[in-house]
């Protein structure tokens, strides 16, 4: 269905597009919907790193299964972003392969649906994030070479936006957790690893977003360090 010259012309065709007040990686997501017929797109940063980053995300399933990675630590595209390959995963009710439970989580929130993680490559050919698609049944339009294009070509666009990877709450939305981290650090004296594993933790036995729960540490709505005494004192 394409070919490089096309998709390069498509992306400078998003790029010229400065019409109303849409940030530059939602307009990347949504075309990326439709060159390549998914039924959903999100775009992370340093997807396996504690920076890690979901500048945009085009529909709740999309931020969910990046929810699940973020908490789990595991999942396609986690694993393309370490390789620098493209992972291909069907969620399918089955709770085999590389990362079980991201698969059998990601059903409930899918149902069934492949996943297409892209990493995002830029100077160098090293991955900068992935660009995440999925689809109820079907395949793709085009070939994985133009999906991979695509997706490098996004990757580019995106790290030299001089707005930032987005015009919103991303950022923002990501420092808290840094932030929060840092508050569990000094409330228990443990190492930041440590601390945003116990946030991830946290999140996944809430069923909730590891943003979510740093937003309540932030706000002390809740507090580690409340748990801690409690068990040394011996208070049930």
């Amino acid at each position: 269905m394409t070919d490089r010259m096309s998709v390069l012309a498509w992306l400078a065709r998003v790029i010229a597009d400065g019409s109303g007040d849409r940030p530059l990686a939602q307009r990347l997501c949504v075309a990326c919907v439709e060159i390549l017929d998914a039924h959903g797109v999100a775009i992370t940063l340093a997807s396996s790193r504690p920076e890690r980053l979901t500048v945009w995300a085009t529909d709740g399933t999309s931020a969910r299964l990046e929810d699940l990675q973020d908490v789990l630590g595991e999942g396609p595209g986690q694993e393309a972003f370490d390789t620098n390959a493209v992972v291909i995963t069907h969620i399918d009710g089955e709770t085999h392969g590389r990362y079980p439970l991201f698969t059998e989580l990601a059903g409930a929130a899918a149902g069934a649906a492949t996943i297409w993680a892209l990493p995002m490559r830029i100077s160098g050919g090293r991955a900068v994030g992935v660009v995440t698609l999925y689809r109820r049944g079907g395949r793709l339009a085009g070939t994985l070479e133009d999906a991979q294009l695509l997706a490098d070509a996004v990757g580019a666009v995106v790290i030299n936006d001089p707005d930032g990877p987005v015009k919103g709450q991303a950022w923002s939305l990501r420092a808290r957790v840094h932030q929060a981290t840092g508050m569990v650090v000094a409330q228990l004296r443990m190492h930041p690893d440590d601390a945003l594993a116990l946030l991830r933790a946290h999140a996944f036995a809430d069923s909730s977003s590891v943003d979510a729960v740093a937003e309540a540490v932030i706000t002390r709505e809740l507090t580690f360090a409340q748990a801690e005494d409690s068990t040394e004192s011996g208070t049930p």
